[in-house]
């Protein structure tokens, strides 16, 4: 067994791997580019060597310097993560070469299923089930055509070194196969530097659901059963469950006997992941095969009770797998949610900048740890007071939960994000709240376009519906209620001008433009002690008992009878007065008042905010890469204005109006904030 490894990662999958090989005795490295300097991986890691500038292109994607670090340290081996190196064939043979080990398969065996045209065939060679098409790349736009109306009609245009959502296609007719084949193959070849397309079958309704396998170099292949992957946004996984809410044991046994088949024939080594795309009838479909850890192995870990860093390292150190097929376990139900740095309300902008507050709710499970099931698990690679750097993805953090059912695993999700509380930076957590109560997904009935339906004009604060809004409203009044308590209970106040904690108030919701809703409720004692009261909101009344200190922002406690847990702050951007409550993924601003104060403040007129229509802001935190204007020049509307780059991304502003450049107010290479002017029109 190794004595110590280097983790050539960053992030929360850089410290997962540290708590494993800390686990098993074993030492680890971190690396670190000058963003990360301060980072939770460097923090927990035994030794930390620097590696370049915060670009990845000049760090964690150079293998000179992670090779360089290894001989440095001593390391005998590298767990590459995902992302950056992990799925380098050059990468694992250059280890390999250098007499380091590579925790992950073959150099030979990424090569293989790293080019979607050449997987295919030797996917269809093991027996493995393909979608209809046609493999071989195509040259012109006629062709695709001419292929397209042999495959029948809806098909999908992929680029053969496509990923994450680009040079991808769908037609449903010859027009947009002809367009779709152009464009597939232009985006291609500017992504990725190869412009080799093809075809196949488009299935309707599809799921996407993967099989989790680990080899060693025995020869021994186990499938790990499966997992749901079919919530996505753009491509891009938001969701994950394991098992699937949808296959039978059957096709679960086909599908994972397929997956099995391929490994072995690419003698493949280590951890990895076989993608289906499944169709309504349950028909399933190679889609691609993943040679590293997948960001989702925790829920895969949760029903398992198997923890896959270990068994990866255990492989890659020349060990057997300790368990056989009949063997692996599925026990409960288990779902991860991607905790995302963006803000839903804003088109899923990312969101960057300093953890104000960063407290996830309490874990009852960690990782590597097979024991303690049933529960919690968050893995993240941030902290309270860090930073969320521009130049990486925006993943947060991992909310997992492990339930005995279904039902039990979404109840436990809610109740876990209800408490997750980030400041400082937005956060998807409003987002997965709405999926969950979502009666499609709750009923299992969904498929990879869901989000796309129910959500194809953006998701807006309507779109999370609360299922007792009376509840936000006597929350608020409790918490007020207990202050003013708190407040009359201070000594050495002057005669006829204490505190009187009063009974009776009424709860404004700070509505749009001024639209405010006055809801009066009155607040009594129930037995039950300081921390708890009776407040009566119209016919409903909640007996709400809570130990939550005031300053809280997080409060747990009983209503009726029944465990809740909720966010309240004081003081919004808006409003230093206001109480901001979050339940559910809902929030609302409100403020509470007395009756008097109330009936004064329905007669103050609306002030509304300043006309920014002449200036072009930053939709979000980001480095400006590109202004195209100047001062004097006329502007069209909709023409190109300033590009901004945050989290891999690039974001081009285009102006909403005819004008003339006035100034321009940010320089190129310039960090924005929110909301900041970058020009301004005359």
């Amino acid at each position: 067994m190794f004595t110590k490894i280097l983790i050539a990662n960053r992030g929360e999958i850089a410290c997962r791997v540290i708590v494993t090989a800390r686990k098993m005795g074993i030492k680890t490295v971190a690396v670190y580019s000058d963003a990360d300097r301060d980072a939770r991986h460097v923090l927990l890691a035994d030794e930390a060597v620097h590696i370049g500038p915060a670009p990845s292109r000049e760090s964690y994607l150079l293998a000179d310097k992670i090779i360089a670090a290894c001989k440095q340290t001593g390391a005998q081996a590298v767990h590459p993560g995902y992302g950056f190196l992990s799925e380098n064939a050059a990468f694992s043979k250059r280890c390999e070469d250098e007499g380091i080990a590579f925790i992950g398969p073959k150099h030979y065996s990424i090569g293989a299923m790293g080019d979607k045209i050449e997987s295919k065939k030797l996917a269809g060679a093991a027996g493995v089930n393909c979608i209809p098409g046609v493999n071989d790349a195509i040259e012109t736009p006629e062709r695709a055509v001419e292929i397209a109306k042999g495959i029948g009609y809806p098909v999908m245009i992929k680029a053969s070194a496509g990923g994450g959502g680009k040079g991808l296609r769908v037609a449903f007719n010859d027009k947009e196969a002809f367009e779709g084949f152009t464009s597939c193959r232009n985006e291609a070849r500017n992504s990725f530097g190869d412009d080799r397309v093809f075809i196949e079958k488009f299935v309707e309704e599809p799921r996407h659901i993967e099989i989790q396998l680990i080899g060693d170099a025995h020869g021994n292949v186990l499938y790990l059963n499966e997992r749901e992957c079919s919530i996505q946004r753009r491509h891009q996984k938001v969701i994950e469950e394991a098992p699937s809410p949808f296959i039978s044991d059957a096709t679960r046994k086909a599908m994972g006997e397929q997956a099995v088949a391929l490994a072995k024939a690419v003698k493949y080594q280590s951890a990895g992941t076989v993608e289906f795309v499944v169709g309504k009838d349950q028909s399933f479909y190679f889609l691609e095969m993943n040679t590293r850890l997948q960001v989702e192995h925790p829920v895969t870990e949760a029903i398992t009770g198997v923890d896959l860093v270990e068994l990866m390292i255990r492989v890659a150190a020349g060990e057997k797998l300790p368990i056989t097929q009949d063997q692996v376990q599925r026990n409960g139900w288990a779902m991860e949610c991607r905790i995302n740095a963006e803000d839903p309300f804003r088109s899923f902008l990312p969101s960057t900048g300093r953890l104000v507050r960063f407290a996830p709710p309490e874990q009852t499970m960690w990782q590597g740890d097979t024991e303690h099931l049933y529960g919690v698990r968050v893995d993240t690679g941030v902290q309270d007071g860090g930073e969320i750097p521009m130049f990486y993805d925006s993943m947060i953090a991992k909310l997992i939960v492990h339930g005995r059912d279904r039902l039990d695993a979404i109840a436990k999700m809610r109740e876990a994000l209800n408490g997750f509380v980030i400041r400082g930076v937005s956060s998807n957590i409003p987002f997965q709240s709405a999926l969950l109560a979502h009666p499609k997904f709750v009923s299992g009935d969904f498929n990879t376009g869901f989000i796309a339906e129910h959500y194809s004009k953006g998701f807006f604060a309507e779109d999370v519906p609360h299922d007792d809004a009376s509840f936000l409203v006597a929350l608020a009044a409790f918490v007020r209620r207990k202050s003013r308590e708190r407040a009359a209970g201070i000594s050495g106040q002057l005669p006829g001008y204490a505190v009187n904690a009063g009974k009776d108030y009424v709860v404004v919701t700070l509505g749009a433009e001024g639209k405010n809703l006055y809801t009066p409720v009155h607040v009594d004692e129930f037995e039950g002690g300081l921390g708890s009261a009776r407040v009566k909101v119209g016919a409903d009344s909640y007996e709400i008992q809570s130990h939550s200190r005031l300053n809280d922002i997080c409060i747990r406690g009983m209503v009726n009878g029944q465990p809740f847990t909720a966010q309240i702050e004081r003081g919004t951007p808006k409003n230093p007065l206001a109480l901001r409550v979050q339940h559910n993924g809902t929030r609302v601003d409100v403020m509470v008042m007395s009756p008097r104060m109330a009936e004064l403040h329905a007669l103050m007129p609306f002030k509304a905010p300043p006309d920014l229509s002449r200036f072009v802001l930053s939709p979000m935190p980001g480095l400006l890469v590109e202004v195209a204007v100047v001062p004097g020049q006329k502007v069209q509307a909709g023409e190109r204005v300033a590009v901004i780059e945050a989290m891999k991304m690039e974001n081009v502003l285009f102006a909403a109006a005819d004008g003339v450049v006035g100034k321009v107010l940010a320089g190129k290479g310039e960090s924005l904030t929110v909301d900041q002017a970058i020009v301004e029109f005359v």
